[in-house]
């Protein structure tokens, strides 16, 4: 049997920290997918190769770049390190309907209606799927708030991607379901805001991975 290489993806944690407890944009996979149906995610999904060539507003932070590069491969180019931002923001807008970025003019001269700005992205956390399961993808979590990116929590619009969209407490998830991964992934949100709830653009990055069997959390 051939072995399934992981494709790259990204995905966002949306953050709103206006009220007393921050919140985190969640949506139940329709029972249509084949990888993890009806269980509850952040937006997100697998990079397109057009995300390379899409133009952008503003670039990533120096510091999230360098941490997206470790261990990303001697042919990861920086472009494709672009790309992988641009997949969370584009994908956060087809399951959303929540736009990052400075709007067109023209939005027909362009693939998306807006030019993504990456420059809050701040980089959180890696993970690759496990040999086995019938979808493997090499993930890169990345978080933005949506006061620092102009964005109204009240304008999320569920797709037929992403339904049932929801701000969920990040410290008390338990009124969804979510993945074993997803709730790790939060739980990286939680201890890194306890740091320093500016969420640093340079700080270590953890991935989670297997090697013979053994599931593993490096820091990166």
């Amino acid at each position: 049997m051939t072995a399934i290489r992981p494709v790259d993806a990204a995905s966002i944690l949306l953050l709103d920290r206006t009220g007393g407890n921050i919140r985190v944009l969640v949506g139940r996979r329709s029972s249509r997918h084949v990888f993890m149906p009806d269980v509850y995610v952040f937006p997100g999904g697998r990079r397109d190769a057009n995300d390379r060539l899409l133009p952008i507003a503003s670039p990533l932070h120096a510091l999230a770049c360098e941490r997206l590069a470790i261990r990303a491969g001697a042919r990861c180019s920086d472009s494709r390190l672009r790309a992988l931002a641009v997949a969370a923001i584009r994908e956060l807008y087809e399951e959303t309907g929540i736009r990052v970025g400075t709007p067109l003019a023209d939005p027909a001269v362009n693939a998306l209606p807006f030019l993504p700005d990456l420059s809050r992205l701040r980089f959180l956390a890696r993970a690759i799927t496990p040999a086995g399961m019938v979808r493997r993808y090499d993930t890169r979590f990345f978080t933005l708030f949506t006061d620092e990116a102009g964005v109204d929590p009240a304008a999320a619009t569920a797709s037929h991607e992403l339904e049932d969209l929801r701000w969920v407490n990040i410290s008390d998830q338990t009124c969804v379901e979510m993945p074993d991964i997803t709730v790790l992934i939060l739980e990286e949100l939680q201890k890194s805001l306890q740091e320093d709830k500016s969420l640093p653009f340079g700080r270590a990055v953890p991935l989670y991975h297997t090697r013979h069997g053994r599931f593993l959390r490096d820091l990166l």
